[in-house]
């Protein structure tokens, strides 16, 4: 009789310790999905993005008590794959354009929570060294994308050098030149490539970033996108996010903290009209 106590015991002390240990790991399964809670993970491409939110969002997340992690991807389809798939609480790296042909063409949910910059094209003289100067069968080199290559026409539109067809907007080509007054020569290269014409041609349309690489600031250039063309309506890059997110707490705290004061600041000081705020 005595024995059977004993084991009543035993297997009451090993009850007991079970359900002190899952109390205690549901407190600890509680504590790590609050922690999670406080982590913003975003995908982003190097530059700009990246540096713009480790260089200065990170901070200003970490005073309203959230971490950022950021995970850089050097392609375009990857970060938003994983934000499809829930890796990911947001991506920083494409322009609106892009998001709704990825979507239509994935089938993914994703949505734009914010817009903040655009990287604008400029034109750059090379052998002609102002757009006052240029003559007949002058040779302009722009990209030969189609994505580029509309916002380049476009520039050259809004200079004064062509007129497109009333509806080619940012689908334009070459084909859809009605106007060349100065029979321009226009030239089509790979985006990449555009900046290392400029010795032979007169002028060339060349992308923000590629002209930064080759050492013009957005000031060399003879014109540039306008801060309010159809360009940087449309090609403003944006915060994206799973549909459906983009009214939570994450998403809110990220887009205030990425459009504040201080990144518009970092912005215009490191990139020097090469990255426009849009905010």
């Amino acid at each position: 009789m005595r024995k059977l106590n004993l084991k009543r015991k035993a297997v009451a002390l090993v009850l007991g310790a079970s359900l002190v240990a899952s109390v205690f790991t549901g407190c600890g399964n509680k504590k790590s999905s609050s922690e999670d809670d406080k982590v913003i993970t975003v995908g982003a491409t190097p530059t700009p993005h990246a540096e713009i939110l480790n260089d200065v969002v990170a901070d200003i997340l970490k005073e309203q008590g959230y971490t950022l992690k950021v995970v850089e991807y050097n392609d375009y389809i990857i970060p938003n794959t994983a934000l499809e798939d829930g890796e990911l609480d947001a991506n920083y790296f494409q322009h609106q354009k892009y998001l709704d042909n990825f979507n239509e063409e994935n089938n993914t949910h994703l949505v734009a929570a914010a817009g903040v910059h655009f990287e604008p094209f400029g034109l750059y003289a090379g052998k002609t060294k102002s757009l006052d100067e240029l003559k007949e069968g002058a040779t302009v080199a722009v990209p030969n994308d189609t994505t580029n290559e509309a916002r380049a026409l476009l520039l050259l539109e809004s200079a004064g050098l062509i007129t497109l067809k009333k509806d080619a907007g940012i689908n334009a080509t070459i084909l859809d030149i009605e106007e060349n007054k100065l029979n321009l020569d226009i030239q089509e290269v790979e985006a990449a490539q555009v900046a290392r014409t400029l010795q032979d041609v007169d002028i060339a349309a060349i992308n923000g970033n590629y002209a930064l690489d080759a050492g013009y600031g957005i000031d060399d250039a003879l014109a540039v996108e306008a801060d309010d063309s159809l360009a940087a309506e449309t090609y403003v890059n944006v915060i994206a996010v799973k549909e459906g997110n983009e009214n939570s707490a994450k998403t809110k705290a990220l887009v205030d903290a990425v459009l504040s004061d201080k990144v518009k600041e970092y912005i215009n000081e490191k990139y020097e009209g090469g990255v426009v705020p849009l905010f």
